[in-house]
């Protein structure tokens, strides 16, 4: 059974769950075959294509719902003749049901190109929305990496980001060919608000394209930021063996238990060693700066 079913004095719209059981048989009765089979994908992308008298229409929603992630988009697959319009889904899209509870309230679309103009408004604001807490997030990350030079996760934003232009984009260009395409149930004044619309993904689009360059601006600046940390402490650490190798030498040296070493005897040898080896250690030091080692 559909989820909702709505009727006006100018159209129907039935609006299914794609796991409904009844749907391929609904579909068999009412939608022809080829549109039958796109509203039946599983797997689908944005698209826009004129069939016989009728509009095929794939867009896709920002995932809001509970526990999901925003760049997991959700599909909504779409069948559009003059009288008729089908929805089907998968998951929860709260574009759609804004239009349900409206109709619920007697304040549905009145045609055609008012639900279409209504739903592709709907799915852009959250869109936008989305994008722009992403675009806020890069700033808060820009911020932190380049003014104050602390490490932050880049990862989780730069995988939303592509998840959301893999889509996006093609929406666009779905949406530019719906703002005219030649059907007799859109109007010239639906075709101006759907070209709006179309302007308004575009500029989520070129946000989401300059949010990615952004991010991976950052995560060079924190790798290279890293390379240069880990090569100073390197550089240290070599500087210290250096100066610390022929002192190890002479403690080995004396170390040793064996007859015949200097100094056996004589009670101040042991002071003696230890400032020969600040003497050799300054020295060392003094070489080092010579050549600008330090």
């Amino acid at each position: 059974m559909p989820i909702c079913e709505f009727e006006t004095a100018t159209y129907r719209w039935v609006h299914f769950d794609a796991t409904d059981p009844a749907l391929p048989a609904w579909l068999e009765a009412n939608v022809p075959d080829l549109p039958r089979r796109t509203l039946l994908q599983v797997e689908t992308r944005p698209r826009c294509d004129s069939y016989e008298d009728g509009l095929i229409l794939n867009l896709r929603g920002v995932n809001l719902n509970e526990g999901a992630s925003a760049f997991d988009m959700v599909s909504l697959r779409i069948w559009v003749i003059d009288g008729l319009i089908v929805t089907v889904r998968f998951r929860k899209i709260f574009a759609v049901d804004a239009i349900r509870v409206d109709f619920e309230e007697g304040r549905g679309p009145e045609s055609l190109g008012a639900f279409i103009v209504r739903l592709v408004d709907g799915l852009t604001d959250r869109i936008e929305q989305t994008v722009l807490h992403g675009v806020e997030a890069a700033d808060e990350i820009e911020a932190k990496v380049f003014d104050d030079e602390v490490a932050v996760e880049i990862g989780p934003l730069r995988r939303e980001t592509i998840g959301l232009r893999r889509y996006v984009g093609p929406q666009r260009d779905a949406l530019q060919k719906l703002s005219s395409i030649d059907v007799g149930f859109l109007s010239k004044t639906t075709h101006l608000r759907l070209r709006e619309a179309m302007n308004r993904t575009t500029v989520a689009v070129e946000a989401l394209a300059s949010t990615q360059d952004r991010l991976i601006a950052a995560q060079d600046h924190l790798d290279a930021s890293q390379a240069n940390r880990q090569g100073r402490n390197g550089y240290v650490l070599s500087i210290v063996a250096a100066i610390f190798l022929p002192l190890g030498f002479l403690t080995g040296v004396f170390g040793m238990n064996v007859a015949g070493l200097p100094g056996t005897e004589w009670p101040y040898a042991f002071a003696a060693l230890c400032a020969f080896m600040v003497v050799v250690a300054l020295v060392l030091i003094w070489v080092f700066k010579q050549r600008d080692w330090l």
